[in-house]
C-alpha cells in the first residue's frame, strides 16, 4: 500500500479545492501587510489628496467629480468585502481580486469593467517581481487594488496633483488609460534591462572568457523572458477588447489612447519575440563555445600522443630484454638513439605546423 505523501506547500499557494465560487480567499505570499488606502478626488478646477484611515470613507465621496481609490493589501479580504458590498461588485470580481494568479483579462458589467493586469518591476537583487493590479472603471471612479505598497503611478499621481495633461478634464475611462499606460511604459525599461543582459552574455561568449555560472545566467533569463511574455501577450487582447467594447463607460474619445497602448504592447512583444530567439542563438552559442575549446584540448593531446607514439616505440624496442641486440654493443648507441628521437620529435613539429594543426 502506497504512503500518502505529505503536502509540504503553504497555505498561500494551495488551491482552493471545494470552495463555494466567488469565496473571497487571498492566495498571495504577504499576509502580514498593512492596509493602505489613498483617494483622488478631483474635478477640472480643484483635487483632493486623502490617505484614508479606514474602509468607510471610500464612501463618502459625492458625484460630480472623478475619483481614484487606491488599495493596498489583498490580505485585507474584510475591508474588500466591504468594498464590494458598497460599489455592488460581483463575488466572482472580489474572488478574482485577491487571487493573485489571474491571468490578464477584462470583465464587463452592467455598470462598471474589470480589468486584471500585471505590474512588471525589478527589486533590489535585480529580479523581476510581478505583481496583479486590478481595476474596477465605473462611471464617475477608478479603484485599484494592489498586493503591497510601491507601484509605478508616481507621475500619474503628479499628474493629477498638478493638473499637468487632460486627465483631470477628462472622464474616468481616461484615468484608466493613464494608469494602464504607466504600467505598460515600465515594460519598456524591463525590456531595456533585458536587451543590456543578452548583450552582456553575447560580449561574455564572443570574448572567450566565460564564467562557470554562465549557462546558469542564461536559463534565468530566459526563465525572466518568459515571465515578462506571460505578463504582456494577454494584455494585447484586453486592450483589444477594450478598444470594440460598445460600454458607455468607455468614450470614443478615449479609444484612441487605448489604441496607443496596443501598439506599444505590439511593440513590446515583437521586442520579447526578439529576445527568445536571441537567448536561444546564446545558448547554442555557449555549448559551440564549450565543444570547441573540447576540441582544442583533444587536437593538443592527440598532437603529443602522435609524437611520443614512435618515440615509445624505439624505447620499447630497445628496452627488450633479449641479450643479442646488435645495437647495444656499439659505443654511441645511447647517443644516436636520443639524436634519432629528437628529429623524429623535431620532424613531427614542424610537420603538424606545415598542416596548420598546431
Amino acid at each position: 500500500m502506497m504512503k500518502a505523501v505529505k503536502n509540504i506547500r503553504t497555505p498561500f499557494s494551495k488551491k482552493k479545492v471545494g470552495q463555494i465560487p466567488g469565496s473571497v480567499i487571498y492566495t498571495g505570499k504577504k499576509p502580514n501587510q498593512k492596509l493602505f488606502i489613498e483617494a483622488f478626488d478631483y474635478t477640472k478646477d480643484k483635487c483632493e489628496v486623502k490617505e484614508l484611515l479606514n474602509v468607510e470613507e471610500c464612501f463618502t465621496f459625492e458625484k460630480g467629480s472623478i475619483t481614484w481609490i487606491n488599495i493596498n493589501g489583498l490580505n485585507h479580504v474584510n475591508a474588500i468585502e466591504k468594498i464590494g458590498d458598497h460599489y455592488e461588485l460581483h463575488p466572482l470580481v472580489l474572488e478574482d481580486i485577491v487571487n493573485i494568479s489571474q491571468r490578464p483579462k477584462i470583465d464587463e458589467y452592467e455598470d462598471y469593467l474589470f480589468v486584471v493586469l500585471k505590474m512588471l518591476y525589478y527589486d533590489d537583487d535585480e529580479k523581476i517581481v510581478s505583481e496583479q493590479v486590478s481595476f474596477i472603471l465605473g462611471e464617475d471612479y477608478v479603484l485599484s487594488f494592489q498586493e503591497a505598497e510601491g507601484d509605478v503611478f508616481d507621475e500619474v499621481r503628479e499628474r493629477i496633483k498638478q493638473a499637468k495633461g487632460r486627465v483631470r478634464s477628462m472622464p474616468s475611462d481616461y484615468l484608466l488609460y493613464v494608469l494602464i499606460d504607466a504600467i505598460v511604459d515600465h515594460y519598456f525599461s524591463i525590456i531595456e534591462v533585458l536587451g543590456n543582459k543578452i548583450e552582456d552574455f553575447e560580449t561574455e561568449i564572443f570574448s572567450g572568457n566565460v564564467a562557470d555560472d554562465v549557462s546558469q545566467n542564461i536559463q534565468n533569463l530566459k526563465r525572466e523572458i518568459l515571465r515578462v511574455r506571460r505578463a504582456i501577450f494577454p494584455l494585447r487582447e484586453v486592450i483589444n477588447r477594450i478598444e470594440k467594447n460598445e460600454s458607455n463607460l468607455i468614450n470614443k474619445k478615449t479609444i484612441t489612447y487605448y489604441r496607443d497602448i496596443y501598439d506599444h504592447l505590439i511593440q513590446v512583444s515583437e521586442n520579447i519575440d526578439i529576445y527568445r530567439e536571441m537567448i536561444w542563438s546564446l545558448m547554442d552559442m555557449y555549448m559551440t563555445t564549450i565543444s570547441n575549446k573540447m576540441n582544442e584540448v583533444m587536437k593538443v593531446l592527440t598532437i603529443m600522443a602522435s609524437i611520443f607514439i614512435p618515440l615509445t616505440f624505439i624505447a620499447g624496442i630497445y628496452g627488450m630484454n633479449f641479450e643479442y641486440i646488435p645495437e647495444l654493443s656499439y659505443k654511441y648507441s645511447y647517443f644516436i638513439l636520443w639524436g634519432v628521437m629528437i628529429v623524429l620529435f623535431i620532424g613531427m613539429l614542424i610537420y603538424f605546423k606545415r598542416k596548420k594543426w598546431l
